[in-house]
């Protein structure tokens, strides 16, 4: 049997408990933004000089891929160590590995100083940021999911899914003032590193804030019903990866395939944008950075309301909203930004970004309503994290190599309207998760025609 549901958390602990997830997913995003954007501005100067600007910004943004290529390894062992021992424990880790690479890149020499070993130095301290992203975010969302109740699971959870609005926000907007500031031979020499120094400070608020929270009340009390059923009778726990490839295999697939759209849309619009408007239309970095920058101020506010209204009407409807909407707006978007009209590139991005926050919003907790609570954290940072390779990582790759080979616009839209249509099938086979009791997930067949054996395995596990 199910371990009776905790009572929901006091108004002001929930959302202390928020504030701790959105602050430290905020920095998290911030740093692996703060990459993104300097990959398409700086990084092809600085650690790829010599070849063509577009081939740089590729070899550039090739490293900015190699960011994603290491979080599937950190779900592993996040998930893994999370689900055996905690979340609150993984997500301060998280922070301290990603904060400090961070830091560390804005020490960095460039090619200038050090040659061939400046770039390979930049990708070590990529591999460190995906290795810590990978972790972060299963945990961030699955503390606020365990800790809420069923019935405003999907907006509470949604917060934390605007650390990724928030981050871009803030590294943005960072950039966006020093290039105000500075020439452009003052940004490139010096100017690029004050980002990255500061979130040296970010980590410390972070870290201080996360170290205040409690541990997930649900997991807490999987944890004790895990050691007593081992009291009892001799049960050993199954490796939670080896339980979610057994019991969760088609909630993994659904997972995955859910987030090509969502994840393959986002990079193209807010960074391979930053490359498209100034090279191909040729806009200044402070126009493209601006629009960015408020567009994403937009998709903060949003994504809150589309998960309180996945709360009313279900998960899977708010998504394919959001999944449609994106593959509908792909042409315009690039219409629109091919005008070299500031109020056009404004419009573009807005609304992509607010139809990517119906994706996402609801995401965290559609994933976390997925999986049993001792191998929840394996299962949703595997099926969130090992699709980013095949989406997220070579999207800005894929974007810029289509316009250097066709020089349009319309095979990215085909792109991303491909990927579009592998979310929509993939949210098509998913069930609602709608008002589902986490602490009796492990009780109930994860789908309706699970046979019921299948269900007490799940309980084993």
């Amino acid at each position: 049997m199910a371990a009776p549901a905790s009572a929901p958390p006091a108004p002001s602990s929930l959302k202390r408990i928020v504030a701790a997830s959105l602050i430290g997913t905020t920095i998290e995003w911030y740093d692996f933004f703060l990459y993104g954007s300097a990959a398409a501005l700086v990084f092809n100067k600085l650690f790829f000089p010599g070849s063509d600007p577009l081939v740089g910004t590729l070899l550039s943004f090739l490293t900015y891929a190699v960011g994603f290529a290491a979080r599937p390894l950190g779900a592993l062992v996040f998930g893994h160590y999370g689900d055996r021992l905690g979340r609150k424990k993984l997500l301060v880790l998280s922070l301290l590995l990603m904060g400090g690479a961070t830091f560390a890149i804005g020490l960095l020499p460039t090619h200038a100083t050090i040659g061939s070993a400046a770039p390979v130095l930049l990708t070590v301290l990529r591999l460190v940021q995906g290795f810590a992203l990978g972790g972060e975010w299963g945990g961030a969302v699955l503390l606020v999911s365990e800790h809420g109740d069923a019935k405003r699971r999907g907006f509470w959870a949604s917060w934390p899914q605007t650390g990724a609005p928030a981050g871009q926000l803030l590294a943005t907007g960072v950039l966006s003032a020093l290039t105000a500031l500075l020439s452009d031979a003052a940004f490139t020499s010096w100017g690029w590193r004050i980002p990255f120094l500061l979130s040296g400070v970010l980590v410390i608020v972070g870290l201080w804030i996360r170290l205040s929270v409690d541990e997930s009340p649900v997991f807490k009390a999987a944890l004790a019903q895990a050691e007593e059923r081992k009291a009892a009778a001799g049960q050993v726990e199954k490796m939670p990866l080896v339980a979610v490839l057994r019991h969760h295999w088609r909630d993994v697939l659904i997972a995955m395939g859910a987030r090509m759209a969502e994840n393959i849309s986002y990079y193209v619009i807010t960074a391979f944008i930053l490359v498209y408007a100034t090279t191909a239309v040729e806009l200044s970095k402070q126009t493209a950075l601006n629009a960015v920058l408020i567009a994403s101020a937009v998709h903060f506010a949003v994504i809150p309301a589309w998960g309180a209204l996945s709360d009313r009407i279900g998960r899977k409807p708010v998504y394919l909203v959001g999944a449609i909407g994106v593959g509908v707006w792909m042409f315009p978007f690039f219409a629109l930004i091919d005008t070299k009209s500031f109020g056009s590139l404004l419009l573009a991005v807005t609304v992509g970004l607010v139809f990517h926050g119906a994706m996402y919003a609801p995401q965290a907790a559609f994933f976390s309503e997925m999986f049993a609570t001792r191998m929840r954290y394996s299962g949703a940072s595997i099926g969130a994290q090992f699709s980013s390779v095949a989406a997220g990582a070579p999207a800005p790759l894929i974007a810029t190599a289509l316009l250097a080979d066709y020089d349009s616009s319309t095979p990215i839209s085909l792109y991303v309207i491909a990927a579009v249509l592998l979310t929509v099938v993939a949210i098509g086979c998913a069930r609602e998760t709608r008002n589902r009791d986490l602490n009796a997930v492990e009780a109930e067949p994860v789908h309706d025609d699970a046979p019921v054996a299948h269900a007490a395995d799940a309980r084993t596990a």
